[in-house]
């Protein structure tokens, strides 16, 4: 094995290992901040889902500088195409983590006003007018089923995003015995 074969292996494993780790970590934990209503943690998650998600392309350039066009073996191109597949649902991971953050913003900013449904000047005046009340009312209830509404949606992503986060675990560890069974 040649010095340059050896700098692009090393920079081979060393990407899988610094960059699917935290990759991994971070797509099977959102479903559980998005449970938590946290969006601030969500859209970190999906920042970092992004970043290393990007540094995961080295992983995969690395390898084909290893191969040198040697992709007679079927093992070789086997992993290769589970890798190509994995990024693919990796992409949609991170559009269900962007979606599921931007509902959960939507939900938390549609339940601040329901809070706040009732007019300021009706107790200085002692009662509220009929017609205030009802609409405060009215702006009440729809501000409740739009916050449900997009509860909901982020819910089917949380639900997406703990399935496909697995299949993706189980992608990674196929390649991984590839390459160290036939490598």
């Amino acid at each position: 094995m040649s010095t340059s074969d050896r700098i692009l292996l090393i920079l081979h494993i060393g990407f899988a290992i610094f960059t699917l780790g935290p990759l991994t970590a971070a797509t099977m934990s959102t479903p559980r901040y998005i449970r938590k209503r946290n969006v601030a943690v969500v859209r970190f998650l999906n920042w970092t889902t992004r970043v290393y998600g990007l540094g995961a392309l080295g992983i995969f350039l690395f390898g084909l500088g290893l191969a040198e066009g040697n992709f007679a073996q079927v093992w070789l191109t086997v992993s290769m195409t589970l890798f190509i597949v994995a990024l693919a649902l990796l992409l949609i991971v991170e559009r269900d983590q962007r979606k599921a953050a931007h509902l959960l913003e939507l939900a938390a900013a549609e339940e601040k006003p329901a809070a706040v449904a009732v007019h300021p000047d009706a107790g200085e005046a002692g009662e509220a007018a009929d017609g205030e009340a009802e609409a405060a009312e009215k702006t009440e209830e729809k501000t409740t089923e739009q916050a449900t509404a997009a509860g909901g949606v982020a819910e089917v992503e949380r639900g997406r995003l703990a399935a496909l986060s697995g299949v993706i675990a189980l992608l990674w560890l196929v390649i991984l015995v590839l390459m160290v069974w036939n490598g």
